[in-house]
């Protein structure tokens, strides 16, 4: 059984409201820079023809044959579309990977301290629940309140460790 007290405060940061502000125009003002961003599901994202790192040269040979030997593209081959189409995918790979690891940082950092702030409520669960069997003012009915968290037989039920939010 962890307590919050056993872990360290790993991140002690305070954004101001006129932050969160700056950081949601940012994202806001992104968003209106990408409009054409498509949203896949699980079947789409499955079901499309994939260029991995291992593709990417035999891609850029493609490119240069479609540029200078055009006419042994098929038919319903836009070469132009396609060199539009290479060309975004080529910048949208120029901020893709940074954008992946600042959204996969602000997700650990969420899971960290909703992990802290949780590990923190238990703790304080705990005492509330040893207020109210010693009877001390208040203590019942704050434990009455929180308890429905936990339901269960009454009596000896412990308060799980690390309980999904």
């Amino acid at each position: 059984k962890e307590s919050f007290m056993a872990y360290d405060n790993r991140v002690l940061a305070v954004l101001s409201d006129e932050d969160v502000t700056s950081i949601q125009s940012a994202l806001t003002t992104m968003r209106g820079l990408l409009p054409f961003l498509v949203t896949l599901s699980g079947q789409e994202r499955r079901e499309l023809a994939k260029m991995g790192p291992k593709s990417v040269g035999f891609d850029e040979k493609c490119a240069t044959y479609m540029t200078n030997r055009a006419e042994f593209a098929p038919g319903f081959v836009n070469v132009a579309e396609v060199q539009k189409v290479r060309a975004l995918r080529s910048q949208l790979l120029r901020f893709t990977m940074e954008m992946q690891t600042l959204a996969s940082c602000v997700d650990d950092t969420v899971q960290l301290v909703s992990s802290e702030v949780w590990l923190a409520d238990l703790d304080y669960y705990k005492g509330v629940r040893e207020a109210a069997k010693t009877g001390q003012a208040g203590a019942q009915d704050a434990y009455d309140d929180l308890r429905v968290r936990f339901p269960g037989p009454r009596g000896n039920r412990a308060v799980p460790a690390s309980a999904a939010a």
